[in-house]
């Protein structure tokens, strides 16, 4: 009962952890709806001291107050603080009554940005200042603009009926996003394969059957359980040579929220495909990806579709060739009237590469034990940027999967908190992302002097990935596939963005940069899991300690492509589904399962069962802000090939290079325009070569 008299809700005081990291160990579920409401209350009061200023509008008095909310009269951005870490354990460590939560504050959280956005006093005075300013700093014009543009799409320019509509707008698109990730959640999580019949389990690899064993006693039930997450679906539709139990799990996994229940997502896309083409024409533009590609590195629909059909042009023959391969080895296998159908292929073609190059990725996991893929990501950085990570116990975390490390610059200074959250559980989003708990900015030390040089602090991010990768079991420890590996580079890519922001504003800073761009610093790490160089650092087997042997590494590269057509295809596929949805120009009403058939036929090569859907459980244009935008993976991979082969040009681990794409690109987050960061670094603008010639692709003749 003491406790409940003194205790402080730890949103509202310093929260006195190293490096002042977030408490997790201290917040309540009640902490969490208190807080926002106070949040949401100081930036009333924070507004209304700006647009009562008697004094006349400036960069200092108005952008940066309306951009920066922190350390005002004592106050830090407590709305910014709360929902940061309960959005980001709304992904990670949800349950039920944060579920609950997170419906109820959506529409609230949402009206207060329409509040700020569509006010018109507080615009007067930023459009004022976009006029009439003193002279910038390039950062400093990047932020105006920035500003100034994000109150004019988000509707400052509209009339009362039209800033009216706009906020129904938002506010139904807010919730029904929400509503469409909580439900593919549950669909993921309630699907399960029991077997019982140890015969059934005929083809899979020990790791799998452990896996699944675990996945078992954990339920508290006999046998073996196979669930959708991906280190447990993967390897069955690998392995497995129960084609049935094969066909079972992948239309369980491709007909998700399309049953006849409550997670039912159909018409939620719809709605949200109409909500967002509304909400673009509202605001002046033809269409939704009109709208959003007005702030892309692509520039408009034109270019996006330029490189998904160079990209079907130039790699559809080799796919078509790819799949005929696999086709071949299954009948070769089954019979000349054998059918190859979509839950077939992952099985064939595994069969198909292990004949070509005697490899895959069973016989690599026992080199790939999780601590030392830490030791060796890590040292990767080191050896590129000279800076070192170091666990942290006493750095609190929201679940004991995950680890806390500080990170240190080469210069021995403190650079960046890193959490690292690697394995699924119930209330975990599938897949692999990076977030922050906290960006980076720097700010004054003493308000009452100008900014500068001498009165300057520069306050480190503290960044987080959270991944999907192969538990540990019983009778071994975490043991990774290549792909895993590739994942955690990716997902670290990101995190070096993060972790060497290095600008004035946060919301300049890191990742906050154009969505086309975003994914070079994560898909470049990819590139380096096939180097041998970095592959000896520390792959070596997890019981005798032996490294990777160089046989198997050139294994590894030989047969790198096998397969790089069709999965370019599967990519550009869902990039053609995106821009299907969001280039409509009249209301959506068609049946979403045939409008999808059509929208990707094109870069189609397997054949589509009319009984599946892709769209209803494509979280990236539904619910994770890559609407009209999924195509930035293929344009970044363009981006980060180009942006390679400088490497190899100078050596992988170069420090000079190194240095420079942390310099350019790394550091300077959206303070620039991308393509001027990136011909910085590179000398010149990319083309599509590099990537042809990584991937083995020759251009088709015109």
């Amino acid at each position: 009962m003491k406790d409940n008299i003194e205790r402080t809700n730890p949103f509202f005081e310093p929260y006195n952890t190293p490096h002042n990291t977030a408490p997790f160990d201290r917040i309540r579920m009640e902490d969490y709806e208190e807080a926002m409401l106070e949040g949401i209350r100081r930036d009333d009061e924070q507004i209304e001291k700006i647009i009562n200023n008697p004094a006349k509008p400036t960069f200092d008095n108005t952008i940066i107050s309306v951009d920066d909310e922190k350390d005002k009269d004592g106050y830090y951005d407590l709305l910014g603080r709360v929902s940061t870490v309960f959005f980001n354990l709304l992904s990670a460590e949800t349950n039920d009554e944060m579920d609950a939560l997170a419906q109820k504050m959506s529409p609230i959280l949402t009206k207060h940005a329409n509040d700020i956005r569509l006010n018109e006093r507080l615009f007067e005075r930023v459009k004022y200042v976009h006029q009439h300013h003193r002279k910038l700093t390039p950062e400093e014009k990047m932020l105006l603009d920035n500003c100034y543009d994000g109150f004019v799409r988000s509707g400052a320019l509209l009339d009362a009926n039209g800033k009216e509509r706009l906020r129904q707008l938002t506010e139904e698109a807010s919730m029904l996003s929400l509503q469409f990730s909580q439900n593919l959640l549950k669909e993921n999580k309630a699907f399960t394969l029991h077997i019982t019949d140890e015969s059934q389990l005929d083809g899979l690899p020990d790791t799998a059957r452990e896996a699944a064993a675990l996945a078992a006693k954990e339920q508290e039930i006999d046998g073996w359980v196979f669930t959708l997450d991906y280190p447990s679906y993967s390897p069955f539709m690998t392995y497995s040579t129960q084609r049935e139990l094969r066909r079972q799990l992948y239309m369980a996994k491709n007909t998700e929220c399309i049953h006849d229940n409550s997670e039912n997502n159909i018409e939620i896309c719809k709605r949200l495909i109409n909500l967002r083409r509304e909400l673009a024409q509202l605001l002046g533009h033809k269409t939704y990806a009109d709208y959003v590609l007005k702030h892309r590195m692509a520039g408009n629909v034109r270019s996006v579709y330029k490189l998904l059909n160079e990209l079907i042009s130039a790699y559809k023959p080799t796919a078509i060739k790819e799949i005929e391969a696999i086709e071949k080895m299954a009948r070769k296998m089954e019979g000349k009237d054998f059918q190859l159908q979509p839950w077939d292929f992952s099985f064939y073609s595994h069969k198909l590469q292990l004949a070509k190059y005697n490899i895959d990725a069973e016989m690599l996991r026992p080199y790939f034990e999780l601590s030392k893929v830490i030791d060796g990501v890590f040292g990767l950085a080191n050896r590129l940027y000279g800076i070192t990570f170091k666990e942290n116990k006493d750095i609190p975390v929201y679940h004991p999967d995950v680890k806390a490390y500080e990170v240190y610059d080469k210069d021995g200074s403190y650079l960046a908190v890193f959490y690292a959250d690697f394995h699924p559980r119930k209330g975990k989003q599938g897949g692999a992302w990076m977030t922050e708990y906290q960006g980076q900015w720097k700010e004054r030390v003493d308000q009452k002097k100008p900014f500068g040089p001498d009165n300057v602090k520069n306050v480190r991010p503290h960044v987080s990935v959270v991944m999907n990768l192969t538990k540990p079991t019983e009778e071994k420890p975490a043991l990774l596939t290549l792909g895993e590996v590739e994942t955690f580079l990716h997902e670290f890519g990101h995190s070096l963005h993060g972790m060497f922001a290095n600008t004035r504003f946060e919301s300049l800073s890191g990742t906050n940069v154009w969505w086309d761009f975003v994914e070079l610093p994560s898909q470049f790490m990819e590139n380096f899991s096939i180097e041998k160089e970095f592959l000896r650092t520390f792959a070596f087997h997890y019981q005798t300690g032996e490294p990777l042997p160089d046989e198997l590494i050139d294994r590894i590269v030989k047969s790198r492509n096998f397969n790089v057509a069709y999965a370019c295809l599967r990519q550009v596929s869902f990039g053609l589904l995106d821009m299907a949805y969001y280039t409509k120009k009249d209301e959506f009403t068609d049946d979403i399962i045939s409008f999808e058939k059509k929208a990707w036929e094109k870069a189609m090569v397997l054949p589509q069962l009319p009984d599946t859907c892709m769209t209803v459980q494509f979280s990236h244009i539904m619910a994770g802000g890559y609407a009209a935008g999924y195509y930035s993976y293929k344009w970044a991979e363009v981006l980060d090939a180009d942006a390679f082969s400088v490497f190899k040009k100078h050596g992988i681990f170069d420090k000079k290079t190194a240095d420079s794409f942390r310099e350019n690109i790394l550091s300077k987050g959206g303070t620039e325009n991308p393509m001027t960061l990136y011909k910085r670094f590179k000398g010149g603008e990319p083309t599509i070569d590099a990537l042809l010639k990584r991937n083995g692709i020759k251009r088709q003749a015109k």
